[in-house]
């Protein structure tokens, strides 16, 4: 017979549904830790930034002492 009977339609629904979340899932836990990740690598930048700043700002000193 051509057509599956409806039973079967359902279960294999029920399969593929499965299936579709445990890949969502997986990919949502990929997602949420490389997004982890990102924030610690910002968070990184901003002290390498504020840290450039000092020094900047060190040497603007040091520079004008020395020009005056």
């Amino acid at each position: 017979e051509p057509w599956a009977p409806l039973g079967q339609v359902s279960e294999l629904a029920e399969q593929l549904e499965e299936r579709l979340f445990q890949r969502y899932g997986k990919h949502n836990e990929l997602i949420q830790e490389r997004l982890r990740a990102l924030g610690e690598v910002l968070e990184g930048v901003e002290e390498v930034q504020a840290e450039l700043r000092r020094i900047c700002c060190a040497v603007e000193a040091a520079y004008q002492d020395l020009c005056l």
